[in-house]
């Protein structure tokens, strides 16, 4: 797959996959049917695998070539030891998360650095919605409030405090609208909030201590 079909099949993953080094190792939580993976295997030279729980879509990713282990992304990722994925990508499932924070932190151990990108709440159209009485219905937010698999709504400011509280440093943050950036008004004009995010120094070191004092005791 190339950049063009990328693209074309979803405009924002195309935007997101420009963070992602060529070459990096990469987790994909809630791959849905793959693209994303298929893409950074075969155009930027990514290796790596994909979780997801959902059994056509696991059958679609198989097709494609890509490496998915069938799982409740919502288990946590125990099964990875700590810093084995250079890239850590959650995108368009965060929402569907019980315990938000938990996953967050799971995916700081697990990897280097992460995207995460999720449905703004503050979105002008979800905010008329609710001023009229009603819950959003959109392009991002296509369920009714009673069928809906999504579970948690924030808006940039929100993920940002959450991010700050887990121990993740920002390192970048945009606004998506169809798949491009917006500079003006971001938090009312773009639908889809990307953020990329790294372990503050703080974290990290304690983790590393915490490691060797694990290694210390077990040699005793």
């Amino acid at each position: 797959m190339n950049f063009n079909q990328l693209r074309t099949l979803r405009s924002d993953l195309a935007f997101i996959a420009d963070w992602v080094p060529r070459g990096s190792h990469v987790l994909d939580i809630g791959c849905g049917d793959g693209v994303m993976l298929d893409y950074l295997q075969s155009d930027k030279a990514c290796t790596g695998y994909g979780i997801e729980i959902a059994d056509d879509q696991v059958l679609a990713s198989t097709k494609r070539g890509v490496n998915v282990i069938q799982q409740d992304m919502q288990k946590g990722l125990a099964i990875f030891a700590d810093n084995s994925f250079d890239t850590v990508l959650c995108l368009s499932s965060l929402q569907m998360m019980k315990n938000v924070d938990a996953l967050l932190q799971d995916i700081a151990r697990v990897g280097l650095d992460a995207i995460v990108s999720f449905p703004n709440f503050a979105y002008w159209p979800h905010q008329l919605a609710v001023l009229r009485g009603r819950m959003p219905v959109s392009k991002l937010l296509p369920y009714q409030w009673y069928d809906t698999p999504n579970v948690r709504y924030a808006t940039l400011d929100d993920f940002k405090d959450l991010a700050d509280k887990v121990g993740l440093e920002v390192l970048e943050f945009v606004a998506l609208a169809d798949g491009e950036p917006v500079h003006f008004l971001p938090t009312l004009r773009g639908s889809l909030a990307v953020f990329r995010l790294r372990k503050k120094q703080a974290h990290q070191n304690l983790a590393q201590q915490g490691a060797q004092q694990g290694a210390q005791q077990a040699a005793l």
